[in-house]
Parts: structure tokens; C-alpha cells; sequence
């Protein structure tokens, strides 16, 4: 089902990068350009392996595309949260690398793979897709009642943030934290558990959803409804993710991507919910 995500973001990709070719061709270069410019990195760091590159320059330019004002200015765009959860995940997965292969919970040295992209980022880009967002507000499915630029990125932006929280809260929990304990239960557990929290890893991810929201709200120029529900959503997604873990994913019903996508689903449920408030 998660890779279901990346064919349906790739085709929108290519009819946007179409229709902006002929509307404002630079719009369709800087967007083009910048993604895949990001993927490069991500590849030549194995922050991701190719296929997990390519499927975050598609995401990447998704997001973009539905962010586009004009006059365009990229970093007016979801570019700079998705750079941000970027940055974020790449250095907190690198630090404490030999104690967390003692936990064996290191990540791959060859990144993330194109399964783990689609579940952490797939939410953000479908939701932030202005076919979706049409058919949310013309349908009267979802009205809104903030006056918040591009409210539905709202969505979009709470599930970044919460793939940033879920990321950094987990890999920074498990070096700041040697006795981490079950949501569900409290009990104490061994780093790296499915569902496990600690104080430390709870408030490194509270923090990197934060970051991820703000600056998401500021680019786009959101404002504070953005930022709140943004962050909110984050929030939530990251204690909802936790939930999973300790029931679902630790009865073997489903993996850890299934987790993640569920979880960043929650956060832009969550957000939207805060904008029909």
C-alpha cells in the first residue's frame, strides 16, 4: 500500500511540472532542479539509497509545486521544512552510531530505503496536493474557518513534523535514556522497544516537530493557525505513533512503516481538526 503513494505522487509531479512549464517556466525549473538536487544529496550522503532518493525528489517537488505562489521565491515554499525534517533525521540518525549498534538499532549504512520515504513523507505530499485539497473544499467536505494562507498545507506540514519528531524522539531517546519505558504499561523496557518513551527523546521530538512547523508556517507565510495546528498535529502524531508501536507493531498486525504512515495520517487528521474548530 505504501508504495502505491510514490506512483500517484510521481504522475501529479509530471502534470505539474507540465502545466507550470507553459504557465511560469521558472517555477518548473527551480522546483525540478532543487529536488533533485536534494535527492542527489541525500544519495551521495547514504542518508537514502537511490530508490529512497528518488522517491523524496518526487515527494519534494510534490510538495513544492502545491506551495507555489507567485511571485515565486523557492524558499517560500514546503521546501524548507522538508530540508529542515532533512537535516534533522540525517544528523540525529548519525549520532551515537556504535551505541545504538549495540541496541541494534542502527540505521542502515546504505539510508533509508523508498518504503520508509512513502510511509514517513507519502501523508504530507498527498494531502498537501491541490487535487485533494479541491476536493476537500468544493465538495463541502471540509470547510474551513481560518483565514490562514493555504490552510490544508496545514496537513501536509503536521505530517512532516511529525516524521521529524517520531525520527529525532527516537534515535536521540535511546542516547539520552538507558531505561526508556512502555507507553502503555510504563514499565521499564530496553532502548529501542517498540512503544517505549523517555523524557529525554519525548522532548527532543516535541522539539523537532517545533522546529519543523515554524519554520514550515513561516515560509509559506501560514501564520499562527498554520503553526499551531502544524505543531499540534506533530505532537499528537508522535504519542499516537508510540500507541502503535506498543500494541499493533509489537503483536507482529504491522510493521514499522505501516506505523509511520498511520502516524503522520494521525497528525494531518489532527491538524484539520484544529482548522474546522
Amino acid at each position: 500500500m505504501l508504495l502505491l503513494v510514490l506512483p500517484y505522487v510521481a504522475a501529479s509531479v509530471v502534470l505539474e511540472a507540465h502545466w507550470w512549464a507553459i504557465q511560469a517556466p521558472s517555477v518548473a525549473i527551480w522546483t525540478v532542479g532543487l529536488s533533485l538536487l536534494l535527492g542527489l544529496v541525500a544519495f551521495k550522503t547514504r542518508s537514502a539509497t537511490a530508490g529512497a532518493a528518488a522517491a523524496g525528489m518526487a515527494i519534494t517537488a510534490s510538495l513544492m509545486f502545491s506551495t507555489a505562489m507567485m511571485p515565486y521565491l523557492p524558499w517560500q515554499t514546503a521546501l524548507i521544512p522538508v530540508l529542515a525534517l532533512m537535516v534533522l533525521t540525517s544528523v540525529c540518525t548519525r549520532l551515537g552510531r556504535k551505541k545504538k549498534q549495540q541496541f541494534g538499532t542502527a540505521e542502515n549504512r546504505s539510508g533509508r530505503t523508498a518504503a520508509q520515504v512513502a510511509a514517513n513523507l507519502g501523508i504530507a505530499a498527498i494531502v498537501s496536493n491541490e487535487l485533494v485539497q479541491s476536493w476537500l473544499t468544493n465538495t463541502g467536505w471540509f470547510t474551513l474557518s481560518t483565514q490562514a494562507s493555504m490552510p490544508l498545507f496545514a496537513a501536509g506540514l503536521a505530517a512532516l513534523a511529525e516524521a521529524a519528531a517520531d525520527t529525532v524522539s527516537s534515535e536521540l531517546g535511546q542516547l539520552l535514556s538507558d531505561h526508556p519505558r512502555m507507553l502503555t504499561t510504563l514499565r521499564r523496557v530496553d532502548p529501542g522497544t517498540d512503544g517505549a518513551i523517555s523524557m529525554g527523546g519525548t522532548l527532543a521530538g516535541v522539539l523537532a516537530a517545533g522546529i519543523v512547523a515554524a519554520l514550515g508556517a513561516l515560509a509559506v507565510r501560514g501564520g499562527a493557525p498554520m503553526l499551531v495546528a502544524g505543531f499540534g498535529g506533530g505532537v499528537f502524531g508522535l504519542f499516537f505513533d508510540s500507541l502503535l508501536g506498543a500494541t499493533l507493531e509489537r503483536r507482529g498486525w504491522i510493521n514499522n512503516d505501516g506505523v509511520n504512515f498511520l502516524s503522520t495520517a494521525s497528525a494531518a487528521a489532527f491538524a484539520l481538526a484544529v482548522l474546522a474548530l
